[in-house]
Parts: structure tokens; C-alpha cells; sequence
């Protein structure tokens, strides 16, 4: 069994079922990250683990023992709250060892483990300090002081760095990404930012509507999105979603879709195995990352199915180290990624090249991906 198990579980409010059989099983020293939109149920899911909300069906495991009915103060878990939840009247110091004060670990002990969570948190100058003399950034350090120095089975992160600005964001991220590395510990972590999903998982669980869409590594993620949800959710910016049709050119199956002036274009698919062709002459959505989509000179040398593709430039986005670059295709927009010096510039033609390795087709009816 699983070090974290998550059994068919569902939650129920009443009659309004809002997490609906979900199925994950977390090893020891991984980085599960749940995320989301906003009422996904998520957080639901983690104040679950954690015992703070109760479990409608199914069971949730830690090391083997059931925890169901187990009081959150006996799960060996500690939880880092998006508000921090420091005492004001306490110091630094106080509040990274309040909890070890109230289970009667002696002062000795307590201070042992201050020290060295001090040290590798870098807080040791802050331990006199009381929470209103700290920054957001300080602040969330003494909040994952406090649960370091628990030596809990489980760490449970509930949007911990959606108050910090931008940069103290990365900053933290980083952090707590080699935090993980350095003690191997067993996370499960809860956002709604993708980009925090992709860079610190080792797995991640996109949820909608209370489901499961996926789970999966950040490369299988992003890579092979289940269905259009998770493909638009996952990735900044979100991969493209071109209705087309799939059809036969000289023997091989294409995506076929209208330019910016309505004029047909075929990119053949790297794939050509029977489960896409039980589709050829029916409508599907090909699915393509921003960064799959070039000039010649910046398409990835290693693809084995580059294809040109001639059309208009709407709108140029220069963003430092890229320049986004939107056009028409089948009606809707159609983001690629380029190099910041790319010359491509608006109400101009432009010669694209598609990595059609890249490509993924999903059915618009169901809207799952297609499998090969």
C-alpha cells in the first residue's frame, strides 16, 4: 500500500455531493500537487487528509492505518495555511515551538530542532522577532518552520504563497522545491497557479467540478493532456484548441483547418494508428502548444514532422526572452512562441512551421483526447 492512500473518496454536503470518487495513491518523499480553479474542490480534498473535514465515503490512509475517524492531532500531519496563522504575541521562536511545547517535548529537544530549522529556513537573525516586524516572505517561513520541526509524515500546503507578490513567489517556490529535494519529505500541496504545479510536482492532480480530469507527471501533463479542460488549463499560454477536420492526404492522415482568409490548409499528423482513424472524415479539435508553433530557424531540430504554414499576423507581444505571436486559424486565435527577435510583424504574412509532433487531437463531443 501506498504511503498516502486516498480510497474512492467523496464528500457530501447534504444532498450536493462535491468531491466525487477520487483515487490517489502518494508515495513516500513525493510532491503531489492538487490543483485547479477556484472550487474545484481542492482544498476540500486536503482539509480531508488533514481531519479537519469529515470524509462522506471511501477511506484516506497514512503508513497503513485508516485515519478516517483519527483526530487531526493524531495523524502526524502539519499543515502550512495560506494565512500563515502565527500567534502575534509570540516571537519567531515561540511560535516554531509552540506545538512541541504543548505534546511535552522537553526544552532541550525543542531547542535542538529550533535551531536547526532555523538554519535551514536562513531565519535564525528573525527568531526574537514577533510576526508583525516581518515581510509576507519571512512570515511563510516561520509557518513552514513550524511545521518542520513536527517531523510529520505528511506536509500538507494549502495555497501557501498565493498572498506573496510576484517575484517573492519564484523566490519561494524555489525554496521550498529544494526544501523537498534536501529532506525527501512527503508533500501534498494545494493551488490554483499552474505554473507552481508544473515547476514543483512530482505528480500532479488537475481537478474540475469536484473530478479528477488527470494525474500524471508534469511531462505527461503537459505533454498529453486527458481532455480539453486539462489542456486548457495547464500551460501559460494555454495550448491552442483549433477545430479541424481529419481527413486523408495521399495516404495519410491530416488536420485539416481555414487560414486567416478562409483558404484551405492541411498539416499532416505524426500519428496514424486506428484509434484516430476511426475518426478521419469527422470533425475533431487539434490541440498544439504556443511553443510548438516557430519560424524555420527556431523549430526543434530533433522533430521528425516540421511543416510550413504560410498565414497572417494579427497581433506581436514581445515579452523579454519571446515574443508571442497570435494568428487566425479555423476562426480562433492561435498563439505561437517565438524568439524575441523574430520578424514577424502585424497584418503581414508569415511563414510559421508547426511541429505536428507536438499535435494531440481530442473529440468535440466528449472532449477527450483521441487516443492513437
Amino acid at each position: 500500500m501506498s504511503f498516502l492512500n486516498i480510497d474512492n473518496v467523496t464528500k457530501a454536503y447534504g444532498n450536493v455531493e462535491v468531491l466525487h470518487r477520487v483515487d490517489i495513491a502518494v508515495e513516500e518523499g513525493e510532491f503531489l500537487v492538487l490543483v485547479g480553479p477556484s472550487g474545484c474542490g481542492k482544498s476540500t480534498l486536503l482539509n480531508m487528509i488533514a481531519g479537519l473535514e469529515n470524509i462522506s465515503g471511501g477511506t484516506i490512509s497514512i503508513k497503513d492505518r485508516v485515519v478516517n475517524d483519527v483526530h487531526p492531532s493524531k495523524r502526524n500531519i502539519a499543515m502550512v495555511f495560506q494565512s500563515y496563522a502565527l500567534y502575534p504575541n509570540m516571537t519567531v521562536g515561540q511560535n516554531i515551538t509552540f506545538g512541541m511545547e504543548m505534546h511535552k517535548i522537553p526544552k532541550p529537544e525543542r531547542d535542538r530542532k529550533l535551531a536547526e530549522v532555523a538554519k535551514l529556513l536562513q531565519i535564525e537573525q528573525l527568531l526574537a522577532r514577533k510576526p508583525g516586524q516581518l515581510s509576507g516572505g519571512q512570515r511563510q517561513r516561520v509557518a513552514m518552520g513550524r511545521a518542520l520541526v513536527r517531523d510529520p509524515d505528511v506536509f500538507l500546503f494549502d495555497e501557501p504563497l498565493s498572498n506573496l507578490d510576484a517575484k517573492l513567489r519564484v523566490d519561494m517556490r524555489t525554496e521550498i522545491k529544494k526544501l523537498h529535494q534536501n529532506l525527501g519529505t512527503t508533500i501534498v500541496y494545494v493551488t490554483h497557479d499552474q505554473i507552481e504545479a508544473l515547476t514543483l510536482s512530482t505528480r500532479i492532480a488537475v481537478m474540475n467540478k469536484g473530478y479528477v480530469q488527470q494525474l500524471g507527471t508534469p511531462k505527461e501533463i503537459y505533454d498529453n493532456p486527458a481532455n480539453m479542460f486539462v489542456a486548457s488549463f495547464m500551460g501559460s499560454p494555454s495550448m491552442n484548441l483549433l477545430p479541424a477536420k481529419l481527413v486523408d492526404h495521399n495516404g495519410a492522415l491530416a488536420a485539416e483547418l481555414t487560414d486567416s482568409n478562409g483558404g484551405s490548409l492541411r498539416l499532416p499528423l505524426s500519428q496514424q494508428g486506428a484509434g484516430l482513424r476511426a475518426h478521419l472524415n469527422k470533425n475533431v479539435i487539434l490541440g498544439i502548444r504556443p511553443e510548438a508553433i516557430t519560424d524555420a530557424e527556431g523549430a526543434d531540430k530533433r522533430a521528425q514532422n516540421l511543416q510550413p504554414l504560410r498565414n497572417m499576423v494579427s497581433v506581436t507581444e514581445p515579452a523579454g526572452s519571446d515574443t508571442f505571436v497570435t494568428m487566425s486559424l479555423s476562426g480562433k486565435d492561435c498563439v505561437a512562441r517565438m524568439r524575441a527577435d523574430a520578424d514577424a510583424r502585424p497584418r503581414q504574412d508569415f511563414d510559421f512551421t508547426v511541429n505536428m509532433d507536438k499535435a494531440v487531437l481530442f473529440d468535440p463531443q466528449t472532449e477527450e483526447r483521441i487516443d492513437q
